[in-house]
């Protein structure tokens, strides 16, 4: 079962913290493997110099991955982070960021990711990041 845009974003209101939800992401995209939520860029959300912070991004590609997981499982499911490492490439100023996290690997009880984080009407990638869940279901 693929989900549909507005179902993820029924788990994404569901299922995070409310501070998480303060970041007013959307979901954009979503397949069966994949996952593109929208961050909105916020003045709120800046360091100083007008850059977005990376800890808005670095919650961005958390739970753009976990909408990526949900998808290609048909639904949500209790899982946690295990690890992420994530590589800031260039600063981003007054735009949005589209977030895609793609799996690429999905088992039984680990999901795997890569995720590119990219400033709306840009081509270079702002950040990289590559993610790994442990899945809590049985």
């Amino acid at each position: 079962m693929t989900l549909t845009p507005a179902q993820a974003a029924k788990i994404l209101a569901d299922n995070f913290a409310p501070w998480v939800l303060d970041l007013g992401l959307s979901v954009e995209e979503v397949d069966g493997s994949r996952a593109v939520l929208r961050l909105p860029w916020s003045a709120r959300l800046a360091r100083e110099g007008g850059a977005l912070s990376g800890q808005a991004l670095l919650a961005a590609a958390d739970t753009a991955t976990v909408i990526a997981v949900s998808a290609a499982r048909g639904g949500f499911v209790p899982m946690t982070t295990v690890q992420q490492s994530t590589s800031f490439q260039r600063a981003v100023t007054e735009a949005d960021v589209l977030v895609e996290a793609v799996l690429t690997r999905l088992g039984r009880r680990m999901a795997f990711a890569d995720i590119t984080m990219t400033a709306e009407g840009r081509d270079e990638i702002a950040a990289r990041a590559s993610a790994v869940y442990a899945l809590l279901d049985r």
